[in-house]
């Protein structure tokens, strides 16, 4: 099926007399006819036996955000900083380190640098243009990922997806790659190498700001017996000797986090915060179609501008990554544009403040059109080194273009724009 299909149709099938919407299965524990059916749950937990889990409703959405990304399973979480996190620590322990672009979410940039560091675990941040050269030398023999981000929030930098997918490999570690920016829709980052997908699905896919959410997606690809991963390889004394590649095969990395980090953590998401992302995923293709053409009109209006120093939208000629984005985004890169306003962080602010359509707020990815200040609020944390390396200048904006008129969203950038 195309993603179109995909979206409408991928993880529920009803039978004769079901019901024809997925249905919403609000209940946290479930029932069995013997002692024995629970305890060999806790051997081996094939079923669903308590919502901290796993749920029917949320199972659903779950095969869904795989069979669109092309991968052998996937594992939705409360957040998609949760997604994130149990991302990286299904493969490392304390003493471990990562690597991973600098140019991410500023949320990305403190789990890695502060949290994290208080773990023992060691984030390396290295520059995505850096040759292969260059990079090799980032790894360590403790290195057990690479992290990067399709479409970089905020800085909108592309990511060579398949250079770090090489460089990941040649020393025997997965790639991880969050896609939110793009979705499934407008990139497919497994077909270009990478193993592991993580989502904040609170943006585009979910489309409505209406729940937090997050996913990790598995492709089944890794080898992970190539690599230091003895927790993939040899018994889980915690499930009575699990060997996670013996007894999953290819789906060894998300039965992991799930049997492991999902047991402990528990930041599993409601039934039905998955049910108002399911209806969210069923527009998804039709909805990203036109973000990116109301983005690319927003952006070469923006472009035009003798008040707006710079625009980055990588559709646009003549924007850095206006090449790479053909390869990896030929469909388009989304609705999200960042702006950096003459005059610095004054006359930003005063753009911001005379929108009238736009919303001021801290959220992206949405049906309606948005506007943040990413050095005064995702990325405050950070260091002035930081927010130069994350690609965050004092005057940029983020400008998350919804999918009212674009004829409307223009003339509200434009009055707003006049009163500088």
């Amino acid at each position: 099926m195309k993603d179109e299909t995909k979206c409408l149709h991928s993880g529920y099938t009803p039978k004769s007399g079901e019901p024809s919407v997925m249905p919403i299965v609000q209940s946290t524990t479930y029932r069995f006819d013997t002692t024995k059916e629970i305890g060999d749950l806790f051997n081996m937990p094939t079923a669903h036996m308590y919502s901290r889990f796993s749920n029917p409703t949320v199972e659903v959405v779950e095969k869904k955000i795989a069979d669109l990304e092309g991968g052998v399973g996937a594992m939705c979480t409360s957040s998609g900083q949760a997604a994130t996190l149990l991302s990286i620590l299904n493969l490392c322990n304390s003493g471990d380190s990562f690597i991973s672009t600098s140019t991410i979410y500023g949320g990305s940039v403190n789990l890695f640098a502060v949290t994290l560091k208080k773990l023992g675990i060691e984030c390396i941040f290295v520059d995505a243009e850096d040759d292969e050269e260059t990079l090799d030398k980032a790894f360590k023999s403790n290195t057990k990922a690479v992290f990067g981000e399709t479409l970089a929030n905020p800085a909108l930098a592309v990511l060579d997806i398949e250079k770090f997918a090489k460089i990941a490999h040649k020393h025997h570690v997965p790639f991880i790659v969050d896609n939110t920016f793009a979705t499934p829709v407008l990139c497919k980052p497994f077909e270009y190498g990478a193993d592991i997908i993580v989502h904040s699905t609170s943006k585009y896919m979910d489309g409505h700001a209406l729940q937090c959410g997050g996913v990790i997606v598995d492709s089944g690809n890794f080898d992970w017996s190539s690599g230091d991963f003895p927790e993939f390889v040899q018994p889980d004394d915690s499930y009575h000797g699990v060997v996670y590649t013996r007894d999953f095969g290819k789906a060894a990395y998300i039965v992991k986090a799930r049997m492991q980090l999902m047991r402990d953590f528990g930041a599993y998401p409601s039934a039905n915060s998955a049910f108002l992302l399911n209806l969210g995923l069923e527009t998804l293709a039709v909805r990203m179609k036109q973000y990116c053409e109301n983005g690319l009109a927003v952006a070469k209006f923006l472009a035009s501008s003798d008040k707006i120093e710079e625009v980055h939208y990588a559709a646009l000629e003549g924007d850095r990554y206006h090449e790479r984005a053909k390869k990896y985004l030929p469909k388009g890169t989304c609705g999200v544009i960042s702006i950096v306003i003459k005059g610095g962080s004054a006359n930003a602010v005063k753009f911001m403040d005379a929108l009238k359509l736009a919303s001021n707020e801290v959220h992206v990815a949405d049906i309606r059109t948005c506007v943040l200040h990413p050095a005064s609020a995702t990325h405050r944390q950070l260091t002035d080194e930081q927010l130069v390396a994350a690609g965050v200048n004092p005057g940029m904006i983020r400008v998350s273009v919804g999918l009212e008129n674009v004829d409307d969203i223009i003339e509200d950038l434009k009055q707003s724009l006049d009163q500088i």
